[in-house]
């Protein structure tokens, strides 16, 4: 077979000119069997940019050599690889080879499975009959990333599901969020899915529109779309003991039904019910108030005078997106952010570099592998508390400490004509204590003539304005309310009920929900919690990943279940406490529990309910295969 060059270029040469080096090497290793490339000369520099340098730090003559190589091997077509799966040892080898770092032995399994070289999904020991596969069904409840995963998983295993979802199209928050700028903050080559066709992004961080049509495709690649109830709610699920099953009340436009399922997944996730901030005087303005969660498409900004409250994510994304084209805007700020910045954020992925990762082999898996490593677990150990620091005010050891003076650097560079911004702008707390952001040419933005960053507090709104408590009114027509979610409800919304009448948001009162590996909760048999509590991540990762862990793990016990005769299962109660108090002597090792540190991953009480502590590659581990001695089990009936 051989390659057929995209119209736009002259010769291979001209793609594989632009081709990353560190991943032309390994696509070498793969075709060639040759681990020379592994080795001195050849071996990459260490480069921990969220974008690295693509002649990753290799002399001129060395990246002509590479090139050369790779040219000679496809000139006259795909030749057979030598190597297909590597192998944990030659794995380990190719990463800390293409990293340039000491990559630990344990990410070896997962990044093979990761990129596709052994297979993820759990598999049958022997496949059941239809008959007794048709009286299984799993319910999910919301159809976003967490339900597409699962449904693919379901689908290849032939368990019937149906995914409910109350909008009126699939996509979970990348069709409900809309704001102007709204776009992924982890490089999309792993925020996307490890199975099915790559998607051709058109950048390194994509914006929604290409998230939600990457979504949508996925969707037809899967028939996963005659599975989906859309313009359906969920209005409350109770567990029957006798039956065995999940009674389900659904509503729609035509009334509410009944719905039976021997599981029941929750897979609306934690950020999907807007917070709205609430002042004195709410009722009083007379212009445009909207929650950037619940923006529509025929909103008018141009020439406008907008206010935004907050400065987290979706404020980082908006302001610089709006602020040419509306009159003014300004910013009300409760908390300085610290932003990483990001060389490359908005720059386009080149077409050579876009041929390769459609066609050359081996090489759209490890770029995806580089961009999951560069935003995974190597921030971790710069958020882990040292004792012995002397200076526990400003950071939490001497890494998180010079990560502090680079970030602080960066925010004295963009603002050194505007040191009137610089104390309003320079946090006080520890760096990645709160939602890691990326500047979107933030601090640029707030220098802006048209831009005005106010510290002050609300004090109240008036029919044209906001008041801030020194008396000052500020004029605007729109004002955006970008001030987060209701995280701590997370499934406990859903109005589930369990075992003994017990209802999961009493079992979860004071805004404290607790589950077993962030899944299974006592008391409520085959309920499963996508992206529960401490399962969202938070010192980097990819929600898609977390959803395809948790995929496997739902998968795998429905299998098991499914080829023992097991009609329900709930945690242990004992391996549920348990958890949890390794769960929260982690945190207390970590940045979120850092004195006077607040952030929506906390409760009223100071505990950290939705950030995971753990690495990925150890949440990976703890959930790929259940352990049933952990779960009460019981056996279905012989004559059901």
């Amino acid at each position: 077979m051989n390659i057929e060059l995209p119209r736009q270029h002259l010769d291979l040469s001209s793609a594989i000119a632009e081709g990353d080096i560190r991943v032309l090497l390994m696509v070498l290793v793969h075709m060639t069997g040759d681990e020379k490339w592994l080795e001195p000369p050849y071996k990459p520099k260490r480069d921990v940019r969220l974008i690295p340098d693509p002649d990753a730090g290799v002399p001129k003559e060395i990246q002509d050599e590479i090139r050369a190589a790779a040219l000679n091997l496809f000139a006259n077509g795909t030749p057979k690889p030598v190597i297909t799966d590597p192998g944990d040892e030659l794995m380990l080898r190719m990463m800390r080879a293409t990293l340039g770092e000491n990559v630990a032995p344990e990410y070896a399994p997962l990044m093979r499975e990761e990129m596709g070289f052994v297979p993820r999904e759990a598999r049958w020991r022997e496949r059941p009959s239809g008959e007794k596969l048709v009286q299984q069904h799993v319910l999910i409840v919301g159809a976003g990333v967490c339900a597409i995963a699962l449904g693919v998983a379901l689908g290849r295993l032939g368990i019937p599901y149906t995914i409910v979802e109350k909008q009126d199209e699939i996509g979970g928050t990348w069709y409900v969020n809309r704001y102007p700028g709204c776009g992924v903050d982890t490089p999309n080559h792993s925020y996307s899915f490890s199975f099915g066709a790559r998607n051709p992004w058109t950048r390194y961080f994509a914006q929604r529109q290409e998230l939600l049509d990457y979504l949508l495709n996925v969707v037809r690649e899967h028939d996963i779309r005659r599975h989906v109830r859309l313009s359906t709610e969920l209005v409350a699920s109770r567990w029957d003991d006798a039956k065995r099953r999940w009674v389900s009340t659904l509503r729609t436009a035509d009334g509410e039904a009944t719905f039976e399922s021997t599981a029941l997944v929750s897979a609306i996730g934690q950020l999907n019910d807007p917070l709205p901030a609430r002042f004195d005087g709410d009722e009083d303005f007379a212009g445009l108030k909207v929650h950037s969660a619940l923006w529509s498409d025929d909103i008018k900004l141009d020439g406008k005078h907008v206010a935004v409250i907050g400065t987290g994510a979706t404020a980082m994304q908006l302001v610089p997106s709006i602020a040419d084209r509306v009159a003014s805007v300004t910013v009300y700020q409760r908390t300085a952010q610290w932003a990483r910045p990001v060389k490359g954020y908005s720059d386009p992925i080149t077409d050579g570099a876009q041929w390769l990762l459609a066609h050359l082999p081996f090489y759209v898996q490890w770029y995806r592998f580089n961009m999951f490593w560069r935003y995974g677990d190597g921030l971790l150990p710069f958020l882990r508390k040292d004792p012995a620091w002397p200076h526990p005010e400003r950071a939490v050891n001497k890494g998180n400490d010079r990560h502090r003076q680079e970030l602080a650097e960066f925010i004295l560079s963009e603002l050194k004509n505007r040191p009137d911004l610089i104390e309003k702008c320079m946090p006080t707390y520890p760096p990645y204590g709160k939602r890691i952001l990326l500047d979107n040419n933030w601090f640029k933005t707030l220098t802006k003539p048209n831009v005005e960053l106010v510290t002050d507090k609300i004090d109240h709104f008036a029919a044209d304005s906001i008041v801030t408590v020194d008396g000052i009114s500020r004029q605007h027509d729109v004002i955006v309310i970008s001030t987060g979610f209701k995280v701590s409800e997370m499934a406990a919304r859903l109005n589930i009920t369990g075992r003994e009448g017990k209802n999961l948001k009493q079992v979860w009162s004071h805004d404290n929900p607790t589950a077993y590996l962030g899944l299974t909760v006592p008391d409520f048999p085959n309920l499963f919690l996508m992206l529960g509590p401490n399962s969202g991540p938070a010192h980097g990762g990819s929600v898609i990943f977390q959803s395809e862990c948790q995929s496997r793990y739902i998968s795998a016990c429905l299998v098991e279940m499914i080829e023992n005769d097991i009609a329900a299962i709930d945690v242990d109660p004992d391996a549920h406490d348990e958890y949890i108090r390794n769960v929260d002597a982690e945190h207390e090792r970590l940045i979120w529990t850092h004195p006077g540190m607040t952030t929506y991953y906390r409760n009223s009480r100071g505990r950290v309910f939705s950030a995971m502590p753990w690495r990925f590659v150890d949440y990976w581990k703890m959930t790929h295969d259940p352990d049933f001695t952990q779960y009460r089990k019981t056996k279905a009936r012989q004559d059901s």
